[in-house]
C-alpha cells in the first residue's frame, strides 16, 4: 500500500484535489507487517458498548432525581426557593428554687405566657411592616406607636424577642395565638415566672426578679435583651447560682416569617437551689407580731431579726411595712410598683440591714463588757447613783434615783449615771475615755457592714472627735462621751449590727458574720456549697467578764426593765432601750433578748420606730415571738 492509498475520494481540508483521509487508517492496518511480512505489532479493535451503558445508566439516575425533585418534593423545594430560613430561639431556663430551713418552698416557678415578636421575620418592605404593626395594635389594644418604638429601640435585625404582653393566662394566650397565627414573626411563648409564698416580711429578704436594664447588660454581657435578673434580696445576691442555662429551639420559618416546623431543641438547665436558715413559720410569726404592734401604736415602721448566736445563722428577719413580691409577676406590675416606690412608708426598705437608728440603752451591755475588760470596773464596783449629775454648767439626768449600783444592776435597771461614769468618768470610776470607747464599739462590729448575704447594708456611725470637728465644726466635749455611753448623740446602728454585737456577749466573745443561705444544691440535690460558721474575730472579751454582763441581762428579766419576759416557758435574758431622736423628743423602742439563758439558741432584736418606751412597745413583740418559738 502506497502513501496515496491512505486517501479516498472525500475531500481533505485544504486539499484542492478533493482528497480526504480514510477512516480505516485509525486501525493501523498498513503497519501490521514489516517488509518481510512479519508482524510489527497488533492493535485490537476497541469495544464501544461499555461507555454507552455507563452513560445510559447515569442519564437514568439523573432523570429519576429530576422527577423526584420536580414532582415528589416540588412543594418542599419551592418553599426553600422562596427563602426558608432557620431561626435559633432561646428557651428560658427556670430559676433555682428557694427553700426554708424545714424544706418548704418559699420561691418557685410557674408557667406564664407572653406575646412576643421577632422583627427579623417581619416583611422586608415598609408596607408589609406597616400592616403588621397595625394588626398587632388592633389585636392587642397597644398603641401602634408604642409597638413601633419598642421595635425601633432594638432594631429590625435583633434575634431577641420583643415582649408586647406578658404574664398572660392560658385562655388569653390561646385567643391571641388564634388571632396572630398568620402574622409573621409573632409567637406566643411559654416562660417560667417567679412565684413566692405569701409570707409577710419575706419581700425584702427574698427580693424579686425583673427585666434587665442597660446597666445589667453592661455587667452581664451574656444576658439577652429580654432576660430577667434578680433585682433585690437573695434573688440579686445569688443571681449567678439561681440563674439557669437557657435551651435552644431551632425552627424553620418561610420567607414571610411564618414558622414552618421545629428542627431541634436543646432543653434548658434549671438554676441551682438555695436552702435558707430562715424558718418560714417563725418568719410569719415575727412579721405578724411586729406588724400588729406597729399598727397599734401608729408607728411609721419597725424591724425584727432573730439569729442563732452560736453560728450567726439568720432564723428570721422582717421589716414593716413590707410588700408582696408576687406583684412583680402580676398583670398590673407597673401600677403596683409605682405605688410601692412612691409610698412614704417605704415598704421596700429593709430596715433590718439598711435602717440606721440611735441605739439607746441596748448598747449598755457592750459598754459594760468594755469597762470590765479594761479593768475600769469590776463585777463588784459600785457607785451611789443619783437622779442626775452635773459637770460644769451641764446636767446629765437619769430616769430615776437608783442608789447603790453595781454593773449588774446598772444593766438590769438601765442606770444612766453608771454608764456616764463608765464612758467618761465620774466619782470613783475614771471612765474608758472616748478613744477606748470608740475602739470597743468598732470591735463589736459597729460602723462596718456585717457582711450578711444581702446587698444594701448600711454601716452606721461611731462618732469620734475627728468626725465631729470635720462634719459639725465643733470640738468634742465630755458630754459627747457621756451620751455615747448610753447610745445617744450621733451614734447610729442597724438592728442587724445590734444583733451580732449582742451575739458576742452570748457566745463567749466571737463576732460572727450573719448568714441567710445555709447551702446551695443543684437540681439533683448535690451540694455545691455548704456555708459554715464564719468567725470575723474571736476572744474580744474574756468570758468571765461576759458572764457578768449576761447575769445583768438575766437580772433585767427577773427584777429589772424586762420583767415582761419572766413568764416565758424558758429562762430569758434581755435589755431594753429607749432611744431619743430629733428635736421633738420622740423615741424609738428597742429590745434585745436571748434564750434559753443557760444554752442560748435564739437571739432577737426588735425595733418599733417612734414607739416610745422599749419595754412597753418592743417588749410585747419579743415576748410574743419567743413564746411561739418555745411552744412550737
Amino acid at each position: 500500500m502506497s502513501i496515496f492509498d491512505l486517501y479516498d475520494d472525500r475531500y481533505l481540508p485544504g486539499d484542492k484535489s478533493g482528497r480526504s483521509l480514510r477512516q480505516d487508517v485509525l486501525e493501523y492496518d498498513h503497519f501490521n507487517k514489516d517488509a518481510t511480512g512479519g508482524e510489527i505489532f497488533q492493535e485490537k479493535k476497541k469495544s464501544f458498548w461499555l461507555p454507552y451503558l455507563i452513560s445510559f445508566l447515569a442519564f437514568g439516575v439523573l432523570m429519576t432525581q429530576l422527577l423526584r425533585l420536580q414532582i415528589t418534593q416540588g412543594s418542599f423545594n419551592r418553599n426553600l426557593a422562596e427563602g426558608n430560613r432557620i431561626r435559633a430561639r432561646e428557651i428560658a431556663a427556670p430559676r433555682g428554687l428557694i427553700y426554708d430551713s424545714s424544706g418548704k418552698i418559699l420561691a418557685q416557678n410557674k408557667a406564664s405566657f407572653n406575646l412576643e415578636i421577632y422583627p427579623l421575620d417581619f416583611p422586608r418592605d415598609a408596607t408589609g411592616k406597616e400592616e403588621i404593626f397595625q394588626k398587632l395594635s388592633e389585636i392587642t389594644q397597644i398603641p401602634k406607636t408604642e409597638i413601633e418604638d419598642k421595635v425601633a429601640k432594638k432594631g429590625f435585625l435583633t434575634y431577641d424577642p420583643i415582649v408586647l404582653k406578658e404574664n398572660l393566662d392560658r385562655d388569653t394566650a390561646m385567643i391571641l395565638e388564634y388571632k396572630t397565627v398568620n402574622l409573621p414573626g409573632v409567637v406566643i411563648a411559654k416562660d417560667p415566672v417567679r412565684e413566692y409564698q405569701p409570707i409577710s416580711g419575706l419581700g425584702p429578704v427574698l427580693g424579686y426578679v425583673g427585666k434587665v436594664n442597660d446597666k445589667d447588660l453592661k455587667n452581664h454581657p451574656d444576658y439577652g435583651l429580654s432576660d430577667e435578673i434578680g433585682q433585690e434580696g437573695l434573688e440579686l445576691f445569688y443571681e449567678k447560682y439561681l440563674r439557669g442555662k437557657p435551651g435552644i429551639l431551632e425552627v424553620e420559618v418561610d420567607s414571610r416569617g411564618r414558622q414552618q416546623r421545629q428542627l431541634s431543641a436543646t432543653a434548658p438547665m434549671p438554676g441551682n437551689n438555695l436552702t435558707l436558715s430562715i424558718d418560714g413559720a417563725l418568719e410569719a410569726k415575727m412579721a405578724e407580731s411586729l406588724g400588729a404592734q406597729v399598727s397599734a401604736v401608729s408607728s411609721p415602721g419597725g424591724a425584727i431579726v432573730a439569729v442563732n448566736p452560736q453560728t450567726g445563722q439568720i432564723l428570721g428577719m422582717a421589716s414593716f411595712p413590707t410588700f408582696d413580691n408576687n406583684i412583680f409577676t402580676s398583670i398590673n406590675m407597673n401600677e403596683e410598683y409605682n405605688k410601692l416606690i412612691n409610698d412614704p412608708a417605704k415598704p421596700m426598705f429593709n430596715r433590718v440591714i439598711s435602717g440606721t437608728y440611735p441605739s439607746g440603752s441596748i448598747i449598755k451591755p457592750v459598754v459594760a463588757a468594755a469597762g470590765l475588760q479594761e479593768g475600769i470596773i469590776t463585777a463588784n464596783t459600785t457607785i451611789n447613783a443619783p437622779g442626775e449629775i452635773k459637770v460644769g454648767n451641764w446636767s446629765y439626768p437619769d430616769w430615776k434615783i437608783h442608789g447603790l449600783t453595781d454593773v449588774r444592776k446598772a444593766i438590769a435597771e438601765s442606770v444612766n449615771i453608771f454608764f456616764y461614769a463608765l464612758a467618761g468618768g465620774w466619782d470613783k470610776i475614771k471612765g474608758l475615755g472616748i478613744a477606748k470607747l470608740d475602739d470597743y464599739l468598732i470591735k463589736f462590729g459597729f460602723q462596718e457592714k456585717t457582711g450578711i448575704d444581702l446587698l444594701g447594708e448600711a454601716s452606721g456611725l461611731v462618732p469620734t472627735p475627728e468626725w465631729k470637728e470635720k462634719n459639725k465644726k465643733e470640738i468634742w466635749y465630755l458630754g459627747d462621751t457621756y451620751h455615747l455611753g448610753i447610745g445617744q448623740g450621733d451614734f447610729l446602728i442597724t438592728p442587724l449590727q445590734m444583733a451580732m454585737a449582742t451575739s458576742v456577749i452570748v457566745n463567749g466573745g466571737e463576732l460572727l458574720r450573719p448568714q441567710i443561705v445555709s447551702k446551695i444544691t443543684d437540681k439533683d440535690g448535690n451540694v455545691i456549697q455548704d456555708f459554715k460558721k464564719d468567725v470575723k474575730s474571736k476572744n474580744l472579751i474574756d468570758d468571765q467578764n461576759l458572764q457578768v454582763v449576761r447575769e445583768g441581762m438575766r437580772q433585767a428579766v427577773t427584777s429589772g426593765s424586762a420583767k415582761l419576759l419572766g413568764s416565758l416557758p424558758v429562762p430569758v435574758a434581755a435589755k431594753t432601750g429607749t432611744a431619743q431622736f430629733g428635736a421633738e423628743g420622740k423615741t424609738h423602742a428597742w429590745m434585745t433578748a436571748f434564750a434559753p439563758y443557760n444554752n442560748p439558741q435564739i437571739m432577737i432584736v426588735a425595733l418599733v420606730e417612734e414607739g416610745g418606751e422599749g419595754y412597753a412597745t418592743a417588749g410585747p413583740v419579743v415576748y410574743d415571738v419567743l413564746n411561739w418559738y418555745f411552744n412550737h
